[in-house]
């Protein structure tokens, strides 16, 4: 009997000591919530400051701001940009701008509509259209454009929101304390040096960002660079579909961005680009790859035209690729081209920004102010998983494309390439399959890895015809093992369950391509 009260008397002390232990620890966890969100006034004036107002800064503090949010912007160059990347809004970006309240911002900039991808190899022409799908609450089509136009649209309709201050400055670098964002250092347009304070800070300042290696330990690598330049007072007999010829060594695009100009962007090795000033880049322009450019629908007509008149607005830019990591450090993301980039074959930055910056939106919706460090972060782990349909997809297509684009005397290579090409224009499923993810329609990792499979024994099949031979058994073996190669690199780098399960993308397709306004 005695024995059994002892009992009795132990666990009611156990009990007891558990819950004041219990009751202490909640106590403390929600003074320190409490202390988190008063931080929020103590930092700063604004919310969130945003470094960089590209199309992925300047949409994020839109909608930021119209859930409430303070904004303040941080712009290194407030005057038009004068590139000739993202010059192409796929479908897939103009429903994330539907969705944020900015799909007006492609409207009064001249921006051309966008239907199809044409392609044309070895003199023959194969056209693949955006489908019509049902399950895409948006209108197939995507917009070609000057970068710079849409930008300003996007700056202005932010600044128009009283809670948007935006300032040209030049962020020098972030305020960290205890592994903690709170701001950053800036100089503004006077020269005067100044530190701003926030809960959040979101670093989107693009490809060559200054800030990345601060928040993130991620390497961009280059790997070629494309040159482009704009033919005035022309208009292509087909204005609706980005041409793309599959030249050699690099493809070539040529597309219309406004109604009276064409832009013309060739890819050139990374080490080894002609020179402008002594005349080797016209050379190589005229004789190694104007004689590739198809007659059909003047597009021939207009490269020559373009090069003859000194190849105005001619730039140059890497291409570059960076795999999306996790920023660890509290009180910071990052955003854009600083954070994720890929080949630009495919055309999707923007969109894949734009994506990033809905899922961020409507992640913190759920706080009532953002003070909170700790909850904070926690969203902000969901946030990279959640874009992992988008993202991966994008990433995936880019690398593997760009890649079965170059001409080499490797028959398995051009044996891909030209399954690739033979894929492609074969219509039906296939084309309509492929378009829906290129344009940002079908976001699944999984339905691209099929189409990846399916292009590689189309190639397999190429090689091996009209009658097997062991040179050509062993060839189509070597374009297998190629395949496994540049698939596998992707699985690994974003992650076998993200490829493989479709359950996040069905997760992605139900919360972010459901509807076309907020």
């Amino acid at each position: 009997m005695v024995s059994t009260y002892a009992w009795l008397w132990t666990l009611l002390t156990f009990v007891l000591t558990w819950m004041v232990f219990y009751l202490i620890k909640r106590k403390k966890a929600a003074t320190d919530d409490a202390e988190a969100e008063t931080e929020e006034g103590r930092d700063g004036v604004a919310d969130v400051i945003i470094v960089g107002a590209g199309v992925a800064g300047s949409a994020l503090a839109y909608a930021l701001a119209k859930d409430g949010r303070r904004v303040h912007v941080i712009e290194r160059n407030l005057k038009e940009p004068q590139r000739f990347m993202g010059e192409l809004m796929q479908a897939g970006g103009r429903l994330k701008l539907a969705q944020l309240g900015l799909e007006d911002c492609l409207k009064e900039i001249d921006a051309q509509e966008s239907h199809s991808l044409a392609l044309y190899k070895d003199g023959k022409h194969g056209t693949l259209y955006y489908p019509k799908c049902s399950k895409f609450p948006y209108e197939p089509s995507g917009r070609f454009l000057r970068n710079g136009r849409l930008v300003q649209r996007l700056r202005k309709k932010a600044a128009s929101l009283a809670n948007v201050q935006l300032e040209e400055g030049t962020v020098k670098s972030l305020i960290e304390v205890k592994g903690v964002v709170k701001g950053v250092t800036y100089k503004n347009s006077a020269g005067e040096e100044i530190t701003a304070f926030a809960p959040l800070t979101v670093v989107c300042d693009g490809c060559y960002s200054n800030l990345r290696r601060s928040a993130i330990d991620n390497k961009d690598e280059v790997l070629s660079h494309f040159v482009g330049y704009v033919v005035k007072n022309s208009r292509l007999e087909d204005p609706h579909s980005l041409h793309l010829t599959f030249a050699k060594p690099f493809p070539c695009v040529i597309y219309q961005i406004t109604s009276d100009e064409v832009r013309v962007g060739a890819e050139l090795p990374a080490d080894s680009i002609p020179s402008m000033a002594n005349g080797e880049m016209v050379n190589f322009l005229k004789k190694t790859l104007a004689p590739q450019i198809p007659e059909t629908g003047k597009l021939r007509e207009i490269f020559l035209k373009g090069v003859d008149e000194g190849l105005q607005e001619v730039k140059t830019h890497p291409n570059k690729s960076m795999s999306a990591k996790p920023c660890d450090k509290k009180g910071v993301i990052v955003l854009g081209d600083a954070f994720n980039m890929r080949h630009p074959i495919i055309a999707s930055g923007m969109m894949v920004a734009l994506s990033d910056v809905l899922i961020i939106r409507n992640l913190l919706r759920s706080l009532p102010n953002i003070g909170n460090t700790k909850k904070v972060s926690e969203l902000i782990k969901s946030f990279y998983i959640i874009r992992k349909p988008m993202a991966a997809t994008a990433n995936t297509l880019a690398a593997i494309f760009s890649q079965v684009l170059i001409a080499t005397t490797d028959e398995a290579r051009e044996g891909m390439r030209q399954g690739c090409f033979i894929y492609l224009c074969s219509g039906g499923f296939r084309a309509s399959g492929m378009m829906a993810i290129l344009g940002g329609m079908n976001p699944r990792p999984l339905t691209l890895v099929l189409h990846l499979v399916a292009i590689t024994l189309t190639s397999m099949g190429y090689l091996l015809s009209p009658f097997p031979s062991p040179r050509r058994f062993w060839h189509s073996l070597r374009t297998f093992a190629l395949a496994l190669k540049m698939l596998g690199a992707h699985l690994v780098d974003e992650g076998f369950k993200e490829m493989l399960i479709p359950t996040n993308a069905a997760a992605y397709r139900r919360s972010y391509m459901a509807t076309a306004s907020d």
